[in-house]
């Protein structure tokens, strides 16, 4: 038994073996073809990396343990049918192939795949096609619209077909983009275009395409061809799309800025950054302009122009196409023309106003365009003269001219006047006529005639002057008698004032009261200042009372403005002249001859003047009894008027003689002073 039991073992596999072979020989072959053989990627999909895959399945015939001499064959065969050596024998469990390569030259190939039994039994083959194409197709040239578009049409672009042999693969289509960028390109991959990025894929014919609605400006649209295994071409063509989304600008030339007086030629001008409104044709750009909606005036290019005519307001409309084709057809830009041809009314108000008889107004209408309210004028002249009209200082307002004739500077007579008014188109008219038709003429003067008198008296008036001294008030009273005869100058000493009064009446005598009057006070030269105005009101008789300051020398004149209803008057002219102040002193009354001498002292008063800064003149004087005065010396003073004089007594005669001294301030060209001189002093000689 046990040297049988390996003999038996050995007898049972050769059995087993037979059995096999006796089974693979009258087996079907196609019980052992693999199953689902399948390429990675797709069987009907070129590849342009030349690696394959082949994946396929075991029949239900493979299953089970193999055998020595099992194996998956593998061959690749070539368009014509001729195997490309190696064949491959893979173990008998081999479900995929992978690295499968093909010849470099691009075609297509067969790859077979079979089972092999015990090495006599040869399964069905399964065989899957290998696409391969590493051919890259030539250019693209894209061909987008001609000149330019507008913003609101789609762009539509044409592909030009690769030149040059196609490759085998053919082509599955182009890849187009999009951008501002000159040097841009269609597909991420330099070599190759995905199925995402290959936009249009209908073949080598789908070579046409919308852009869609692009963005103002410059685009620059690129395009590449893409072969059936996904190659573009190796250069990216571009070309350019011009696309103008605005519409033209246009104004409006010639049009008035308020109203025109008369017909007004009108020029729409348009200009365009983009695509420009150079004249093209008939279908390229134009200008456009239509009055109160009547059909437009097209005129090529890029201006119209068109008259408007006949009175009233006018509705202009305005607009253009560019050559991209925008245009404002639908919204068009708005104007409105006004024409006055006719000239406004202008009449002067019906009658004058008694308070106030100077206030010359007209009135200025206008149906139309209305009146102007910055222009106009007022002017008078003698009446029925030939003399040019003289014009008055006019306030204009809308409808209304506001002028005031100053009729005290006329002389008595008859006048007219004359208004001229405008309306806002700028026709003229003008009217010497009232409202009501009348002629204006008024008979001057037109107001009650003044009269005034004054000067250093008066009828009888009094005065009244109060001061305190030691605590105690003292009063002084003037009466001024009358006018008649009065002096036109007076002289009053230095620091004294005088009373200066009058009368303000009307030409009939009629007194005036409460009134304004103005005493003006012009001083001599060198005074501080040159003048002075004094307002002082009338009394209810019409008189007046003032008192002239103490100060230097002037000329007083007294005025009467005038209002409304009364004319101006002027009073004489009168002249208070002031005798300059000097004072001198001696240092003692008496003098030894021979000894010490005696010093002269005193001051010029300056009250009102300034004393220049060399001083002013003044000259001593002296005299004995019996005898006039003589001057021995002139001395300057200083700023402040001072001065000082030593003087000695040498002359034996003056013994015993009581002499007199005094200062004199004589006249001087700018010192508002009248020559004057100090009291005397006495000194004896001794």
């Amino acid at each position: 038994m046990r040297r049988l039991l390996p003999a038996l073992l050995v007898t049972g596999a050769s059995l087993l073996i037979a059995l096999l072979l006796a089974a693979a020989a009258t087996a079907d072959p196609g019980s052992l073809k693999p199953l689902d053989l399948r390429v990675a990627g797709g069987e009907d999909t070129w590849h342009a990396d030349n690696d394959f895959r082949l994946d396929w399945d075991l029949p239900p015939a493979a299953a089970g343990v193999s055998l020595p001499g099992d194996f998956v064959g593998f061959r690749v065969r070539d368009a014509a049918g001729s195997v490309l050596p190696p064949e491959a024998q893979l173990p008998w469990e081999t479900v995929q192939i992978e690295n499968i390569h093909v010849p470099a030259t691009p075609g297509i190939y067969t790859a077979d795949v079979w089972l092999q039994r015990l090495g006599i039994q040869h399964g069905a083959e399964a065989s899957a096609t290998l696409r391969f194409d590493d051919r890259r197709p030539g250019p693209a040239q894209p061909r987008g619209p001609s000149g330019w578009i507008a913003g609101n049409a789609a762009a539509v672009v044409t592909i030009e077909h690769p030149a040059g042999p196609l490759p085998i693969s053919g082509i599955r289509g182009y890849a187009v983009s999009v951008d501002r960028d000159a040097g841009g390109a269609p597909c991420a991959g330099q070599d190759r275009c995905s199925l995402a990025e290959t936009d249009l894929r209908g073949g080598i014919g789908a070579d046409s395409t919308s852009l869609g609605v692009l963005s103002e400006g410059v685009n620059f649209v690129h395009a590449v061809a893409v072969s059936g295994s996904g190659m573009r071409s190796a250069q990216t063509r571009s070309a350019i799309v011009h696309v103008d989304a605005s519409r033209p600008e246009v104004a409006l030339q010639g049009a008035p800025a308020a109203w025109a007086d008369g017909p007004v030629r009108l020029r729409a001008v348009a200009t365009d950054a983009l695509s420009g409104m150079a004249a093209n044709g008939p279908s390229g750009p134009y200008t456009a302009i239509s009055i109160d909606g009547g059909l437009p005036r097209v005129d090529p290019g890029d201006s119209a122009s068109a008259l408007v005519a006949g009175e009233g307001s006018h509705r202009i409309a305005f607009y253009a196409r560019d050559e991209a084709g925008n245009t404002g057809e639908e919204s068009p830009s708005l104007a409105t023309v006004g024409i006055d041809e006719s000239p406004p009314r202008v009449a002067f108000a019906d009658s004058q106003d008694r308070a106030d008889p100077e206030r010359i107004e007209a009135r200025v209408s206008d149906p139309l365009s209305g009146p102007d309210p910055a222009r106009g004028s007022i002017e008078v002249r003698p009446a029925g003269s030939r003399q040019p009209f003289a014009p008055l200082p006019t306030t204009v307002t809308a409808g209304r001219l506001l002028a005031r004739w100053d009729s005290d500077s006329f002389p008595p007579g008859n006048y007219e006047f004359r208004a001229t008014g405008y309306d806002a188109a700028g026709n003229v008219a003008g009217s010497d006529r009232r409202g009501n038709g009348a002629r204006l003429v008024l008979a001057n003067p037109l107001k009650t005639q003044t009269e005034i008198a004054a000067g250093f008296g008066g009828r009888r008036l009094v005065w009244q002057h109060c001061s305190r001294k030691g605590g105690r008030r003292h009063c002084r009273r003037e009466e001024i008698e009358s006018f008649a005869g009065r002096p036109t100058a007076r002289v009053v000493p230095y620091r004294h004032g005088v009373p200066y009064a009058g009368r303000l009446t009307s030409a009939g005598g009629s007194p005036l009261g409460g009134l304004p009057v103005q005493v003006v006070e012009t001083f001599a030269a060198g005074a501080d200042s040159s003048q002075r105005t004094t307002t002082v009101q009338t009394g209810p008789d019409g008189a007046f009372l003032t008192r002239l300051a103490p100060g230097p020398s002037r000329r007083v004149e007294v005025a009467f403005a005038g209002n409304r209803t009364l004319t101006r008057a002027a009073g004489g002219e009168v002249q208070l002249r002031v005798l300059a102040g000097v004072r001198m002193r001696a240092s003692s009354p008496a003098a030894r001859v021979g000894g010490a001498p005696v010093i002269f002292s005193g001051q010029v008063g300056d009250l009102g003047a300034a004393i220049p800064a060399a001083g002013r003149p003044v000259e001593l004087q002296f005299r004995f009894p019996g005898s006039g005065w003589s001057e021995f010396r002139t001395v300057q003073t200083d700023t402040r008027g001072r001065f000082r004089y030593a003087y000695s007594f040498s002359d034996d005669d003056s013994r015993g003689v009581r002499f007199q001294f005094r200062a004199c301030a004589p006249a001087q060209d700018g010192w508002p002073y009248e020559p004057a001189t100090s009291r005397p002093v006495f000194v004896t000689g001794r």
